[in-house]
């Protein structure tokens, strides 16, 4: 029995290590952002765009709190995250607004920073589900 036990463990190890070295090095990233605290953001902003740089497409959702780093009236609050966003915008990155989270705040679409897209099933899904898509969260 220990040894039955023992083959599916090493199995189980060498099949994750085998997957792991499937990784592609032009995978997608979709980093989630539900925070407004700006080092999470600078840090998830920043790790983003690295992996863009180095071949990643990739795709920023903002969520939870993290709306307010995508809209125009806390610009004053959060100028770098903002110079950031626009950077990854500039660059061909993706930024994704949760519809419901910018409602819950009080904010609506026109309030948004410019090349920021709506989400909703289809933008958000096109994102997150593309082939290969590796994620991360702050």
């Amino acid at each position: 029995m220990f040894l039955k036990s023992l083959k599916a463990a090493v199995i189980a190890v060498l099949a994750t290590l085998s997957l792991s070295a499937l990784a592609g090095a032009n995978d997608p990233l979709f980093v989630s952002l539900t925070s407004d605290e700006p080092h999470r953001a600078t840090m998830a902003f920043n790790f983003g765009t690295h992996m863009n740089e180095a071949g990643h497409p990739l795709s920023v959702f903002l969520s939870d709190k993290g709306v307010y780093l995508g809209v125009k009236s806390s610009a004053a609050k959060y100028p770098e995250q903002q110079k950031m966003l626009a950077s990854i915008i500039a660059k061909g990155g993706t930024v994704i607004m949760c519809p419901l989270c910018l409602k819950h705040y009080g904010f609506t679409e026109a309030d948004l920073l410019q090349g920021i897209k709506m989400g909703g099933a289809k933008v958000t899904s096109e994102a997150l589900f593309k082939d290969n898509t590796k994620t991360m969260t702050w």
